[in-house]
């Protein structure tokens, strides 16, 4: 029984569907996933922010011990060297060069004929060569193209060291017969592993897939989303049911795959909540790790819209480097929580004496807070949509002001019935932001004590 070499592209297929639907948790998430359920290679999309990019490649390499890691170089020296880059340090990586070999496409996409096309070919898998032991030629739309061409295409890329070929079904509209043919034109001229990538347009793609394996096709290329894919799950339920019959199984594990997959996508379905998205967006804004230079911080701490001084962001620069270094890369809500703690630490003159909230299955709760600054007390009762709300409330009709809440955020930063919570409030007064962390057991007063760390900031600075 020979074994099915299977190629996931699943975070390519999100890059390509949208830009930035996948936080950089999330991608290693999906990552770690496809490692675990026995994918044979993990293709990463193409370089668009080089540094973000570097940082998450290797980030992925670093947690990947099965898998194979792929990524297209694109088109020149430089597009090369950058995605090498991101996948130099994995244990077993590979370069992807990805080129057409069907005329319409050479020639309204490059501006180039069939000669020109093959020394682009070559010139790019030898320049992949040089720097990565595994190369993949993948032969954009070929079953559109001549199959004459195809096998041309193939013998440069193999002669300039390529070491694995992919032909495409770009269009999927091809019928089993007719993927069969094409896998049995090339065989001969690829002495090297061949493998189909497919398009499930008129939902053939399974078929097409038996149909290349039975023809002597060595693994395909899969992905765990997308309507117009063929399925990694498709896959390995069709092969365990009837590989048999062409000799041929796969390493993924049915039972791991049916779990994980689940699990892993359940919240990054293309159909999530808009606010979710927006959240995502917002987020994905951020990136900063070891490397960021002190201007990158103060230039996103701007962008979130803060105003603090050199000193304040001298204090968050350092902390963040702290942080990253056990971490690694932060995103938006790691920078607030550290702008938080960090930024403006100011006396205090609001200090927390007591609190009660109630909370009731049917009508508004209430809460009572009682604060206290030098020798006066103030206490205020409110009722809101939440006892966290009525706090917030009780708070301001305690001290007469009220201000615009920007953000609320909570999270458990410990687990067990015992966790510590942990929450981030930004107010805004007079235009500029002030932001409050809070950190206790009991989340709403933790939601307090950051509604009141923010609020002695606003005092500070106005006072």
């Amino acid at each position: 029984m020979r074994k099915v070499f299977v190629s996931d592209f699943t975070l390519r297929k999100f890059a390509q569907d949208d830009a930035d639907s996948l936080l950089f948790r999330e991608k290693k998430a999906v990552a770690a996933c496809i490692d675990a359920i026995g994918a044979d290679q993990i293709e990463l999309p193409p370089v668009t922010k080089a540094r973000e990019d570097r940082i998450i490649g290797r980030t992925i390499a670093a947690m990947v011990t099965n898998s194979r890691l792929a990524i297209p170089v694109g088109y020149d020296e430089t597009g090369v060297e950058q995605a090498w880059q991101c996948v130099s340090t994995a244990q077993k990586p590979c370069l992807q060069v990805m080129l057409p070999v069907a005329t319409a496409q050479m020639e309204y996409g490059f501006r180039a004929k069939e000669a020109a096309m093959l020394e682009r070919i070559e010139t790019l898998v030898a320049l992949a060569k040089v720097r990565c032991a595994e190369v993949e030629f993948s032969a954009l739309d070929a079953t559109r193209a001549d199959a004459a061409f195809v096998r041309k295409a193939c013998e440069a890329a193999i002669r300039c060291g390529a070491t694995s070929v992919t032909l495409c079904d770009d269009v999927g509209t091809s019928l089993p017969e007719e993927i069969a043919a094409l896998v049995r034109q090339v065989r001969d001229a690829v002495p090297v592993p061949l493998l189909l990538s497919l398009t499930d347009a008129i939902h053939m793609a399974p078929a097409c897939a038996m149909a290349a394996l039975a023809a002597g096709a060595d693994g395909v290329k899969t992905s765990m989303t997308g309507t117009d894919v063929l399925s990694t799950e498709a896959l390995a339920v069709m092969l365990d049911a009837r590989g048999e019959s062409i000799g041929a199984a796969s390493a993924l594990r049915v039972t791991e795959l049916h779990r994980d997959i689940s699990q892993t996508l359940h919240h990054l379905r293309t159909d999530r909540h808009p606010a979710a998205a927006d959240a995502r967006a917002e987020e994905a804004d951020v990136f900063l790790d070891t490397d960021s230079t002190l201007s990158d911080v103060c230039a996103a701490v701007q962008a979130l819209g803060y105003e603090l001084s050199d000193d304040d962001c001298g204090r968050i620069y350092k902390a963040l480097l702290g942080l990253s270094a056990q971490k690694g890369p932060l995103g938006t809500r790691e920078l607030e929580a550290l702008i938080a703690s960090n930024a403006m630490q100011v006396p205090t003159t609001y200090h927390l004496s007591a609190f009660s909230a109630n909370c009731m299955s049917a009508g508004a709760s209430m809460a009572q807070v009682t604060l206290w600054r030098g020798e006066q007390t103030f206490c205020g009762v409110a009722t809101g949509s939440g006892p966290i709300d009525a706090a917030f409330r009780a708070i301001e009709q305690s001290i007469g002001s009220h201000f615009e809440l920007d953000d609320f955020q909570i999270q458990a930063v410990t687990e067990g019935k015992e966790a510590l919570g942990s929450a981030l409030v930004r107010l805004r007064s007079g235009g500029k932001l002030y932001a409050g962390n809070g950190l206790s057991t009991d989340i709403v007063g933790a939601s307090i004590q950051a509604y009141i760390n923010a609020l002695n900031k606003i005092v500070f600075e106005e006072h």
